[in-house]
């Protein structure tokens, strides 16, 4: 058969395949929404609780067990303080970092790696020594990488143009004027990585704080990234695909809100290397950053408190009073400490300091943005033409942000069954608009609209599919749109109240990345230390 016979016939059994599948009756998909326990959470909005049953004593108290909270009481184990409790609602530690599995593997229900970190962020990489992420140093002081921690090839896919092509960048089928602009685009981003300001500082670092005060960069925040873009001559519809897509996938926010110096960071930030990982590479797990969780609670296990609402924190000169709800007793409770660590989001801190002005602030000045994640059961999965599944998924021109393959990073993994983590940011409307929404939606409204987004990359998606959760996270993140970074909301919610009650939390950073919580629980930490040793 010559090649235009081959080429037509297959062709046209495809053609026929998809029409046999499409005369396939749908069926029932198994699975459940199972969201974060917001039903629980609205309690501290009403606020209806009686005299706590019981009050017991800690030296420090955390309230939240997300990243932050966690880094907050890593950092106080490490320098020799025990004497804490930390308080979370969910059954589970670890925020939107948190984890599910099956008899098939691990799977994350939000964060699910981390990039290769910069190598000035010396607690964080050591940190990630104690996990065993970083082995050693080679003989030039870049550290090592445990392999095994480090993505599998390959790497990530985007399907475009009717085809999947290697690496997330618009290529195939992309005209040559667009290609130059995307290159352009990205040499101005590789520019600015490496870009100083007048005070000598990193234009855009990690933590965001470290970054130059360049009055210059500042003016950055004051404008979006598409604007910004546009003001530069960067108009391919390509190449706004794509930053709207890292924005999204970052911030949970498109590149239309978001401020120009938050959207350039995104690119600008990175600059880490080592012996056996470049800048570009990352670090994940099955369970994604759910892997980190259990690395920073393995030593403190004991002292956090799951089941835990805190509903009210009271200070007088010499204490700080903490009233939580025990969900599994049904009893208001309380804890008096000497400091406590408020590591939850802003609006959840204002209301239970009671604080009307702070209050105030984050409803004019915070958006939180929503999500939806879903862990899907798959078998056999048939597959459009391009490179093989890889660990990311993107579909160009999708509301979501695609998929990851759970089960990439297992050695011996299952070659017909696999966990794929969908990501959908709820960007169509405003966040409130969007949370009202979601609270209509039923699992089979998710799952119609997961299959009918995936059967362009999979036709056989909904017989593949043996089972669907839904996770709905209604205020994932701060959106870092202009004015946030570089104006004073931060530094105003940042600050401590009499030297008892710290903050921290990634709202409080402006870019919600793990390094930001780590360093933001660590900062934390070190504050109620100093106060501790006065």
């Amino acid at each position: 058969m010559n090649r235009r016979g081959f080429i037509g016939l297959s062709i046209g059994l495809t053609a026929i395949t998809n029409w046999l599948l499409s005369c396939t009756p749908n069926k029932k998909i198994k699975g459940e929404i199972i969201g974060a326990s917001s039903s629980i959470g609205h309690l501290l909005r009403d606020n209806k609780f009686s005299i706590p049953s019981e009050t017991s004593n800690t030296k420090i108290i955390i309230i939240g067990a997300g990243i932050s909270g966690l880094s907050a009481g890593w950092h106080l184990y490490q320098n020799g303080i025990s004497d804490f409790i930390i308080l979370d609602l969910e059954k589970h530690a670890g925020g939107n970092s948190t984890y599910g599995k099956n008899n098939i593997s691990a799977y994350p229900w939000g964060a699910h790696y981390i990039p290769i970190p910069n190598n000035d962020l010396v607690e964080y990489t050591s940190f990630l020594k104690s996990c065993n992420v970083i082995t050693g140093e080679d003989s030039n002081g870049l550290p090592v990488y445990n392999e095994t921690h480090l993505c599998f090839d390959p790497q990530e896919r985007l399907y475009i143009n009717g085809r999947w092509q290697d690496g997330i960048i618009p290529n195939f089928g992309v005209p040559d004027n667009d290609k130059k602009q995307i290159a352009s685009f990205l040499k101005k981003m590789d520019g600015f990585r490496y870009l100083k300001g007048v005070d000598s500082k990193d234009a855009f670092a990690i933590p965001v704080n470290n970054s130059s005060k360049d009055v210059s960069l500042l003016d950055l925040d004051r404008l979006t990234m598409k604007n910004w873009m546009i003001d530069q001559g960067f108009t391919s519809e390509y190449l706004h695909w794509y930053v709207n897509y890292c924005c999204r996938d970052d911030f949970g926010t498109p590149h239309h809100l978001i401020s120009a110096w938050a959207g350039i960071h995104y690119y600008a930030s990175r600059k880490g290397k080592g012996s056996n990982a470049e800048q570009a590479d990352v670090l994940t797990w099955p369970e994604g950053n759910g892997f980190l969780v259990e690395q920073l609670q393995k030593n403190i296990s004991k002292q956090i408190k799951t089941n835990s609402l805190a509903t009210k924190v009271l200070m007088d000169h010499d204490a700080v009073t903490v009233e939580y709800f025990d969900t599994i007793k049904n009893e208001l409770k309380a804890i008096k400490a000497e400091q406590c660590i408020i590591a939850v989001p802003q609006f959840i801190a204002c209301k239970l300091i009671n604080d009307e002005q702070r209050n105030s602030l984050v409803k004019n000045d915070l958006q939180y943005a929503p999500w939806m994640v879903a862990n899907i059961l798959v078998n056999k999965l048939v597959e459009r033409s391009g490179p093989p599944l890889s660990w990311d998924n993107v579909i160009h021109e999708s509301s979501s942000l695609g998929y990851v393959n759970a089960t990439h990073e297992l050695l011996q993994q299952d070659s017909a069954k696999k966990n794929l983590t969908y990501y959908l940011p709820l960007t169509d409307s405003s966040p409130a608009e969007e949370r009202r929404s979601v609270q209509s939606k039923s699992h089979a409204d998710w799952a119609d609209h997961i299959i009918n987004d995936l059967k362009k990359i999979h036709p056989n998606i909904r017989e593949a599919i043996e089972e669907i959760n839904v996770m709905v996270w209604g205020h994932a993140m701060a959106q870092p749109l202009p004015g946030i970074i570089h104006g004073d909301i931060r530094s105003k919610l940042s600050a401590s109240i009499d030297d008892k009650i710290h903050f921290a939390h990634t709202d409080l950073a402006g870019i919600s990345i793990f390094e930001e919580a780590f360093y933001q629980g660590l900062t934390a930490a070190k504050k109620t230390i100093a106060t501790l040793k006065r």
